[in-house]
């Protein structure tokens, strides 16, 4: 029997990027974490998509939980109204988001987003973790991201078990449907502090 999806780490941009669109997915993916009452965690940041989804989240009665490090709070970006927890790396931000999690999610973002989204699925691959790693796809935003990994087994730089094991979604619900098929079994989880 797998785990219940109980709490959603997602990555995205402390930007709103160049397109509405990014912002309405935002809005609609953190909307509906919120009605499903899956905890929403998240760097803890109020602007760009960051907001948005934390926002969204809140406002449709959902528990939010921003990690955040000290840096960030003193430049005035953390998220007053949620369950702020205040951390004194990137590191450690991180690796609590991780544990406070059952799966990942990547919005649109810069190279924040990507470098925590590339490091989640390292710690699958090395088996640190078996919790679902996810793409919600606006616009198509990280087809050339598919490309890079699928030019990487080409290569013979990742296998092909490993490539798949990332899921791709265009649409939210579809997405969450993909994350709760993927969860793995209670005794499937190592506690990730611990190892990393």
């Amino acid at each position: 029997m797998n785990l219940p999806l109980r709490s959603v780490c997602v990555f995205c941009g402390s930007s709103p990027g160049s397109r509405p669109e990014y912002a309405e997915m935002a809005a609609a993916f953190g909307s509906l974490l919120g009605k499903r009452r899956i905890r929403l965690v998240y760097g803890g940041g109020n602007v760009g998509l960051m907001g948005v989804l934390a926002d969204a989240a809140l406002a449709a009665g959902g528990e939010v939980i921003g990690v955040i490090p000290q840096m960030l709070v003193d430049r005035e970006l953390a998220h007053r109204g949620t369950d702020l927890r205040i951390v004194t790396s990137m590191h450690e931000r991180k690796a609590l988001m991780a544990e406070l999690s059952d799966a990942f999610v990547a919005l649109p973002g810069g190279l924040g987003t990507y470098e925590e989204l590339c490091e989640v699925l390292t710690w699958a691959q090395l088996g640190i973790h078996h919790k679902p790693v996810a793409c919600l796809n606006v616009l198509g935003y990280f087809d050339p991201l598919i490309k890079l990994f699928d030019h990487a087994v080409t290569e013979g730089f990742l296998r092909p078990d490993q490539r798949h094991a990332f899921l791709l979604a265009n649409d939210p619900e579809e997405l969450l449907r993909h994350l709760m098929q993927r969860l793995p079994s209670p005794d499937r989880q190592p506690p990730i502090r611990e190892i990393i």
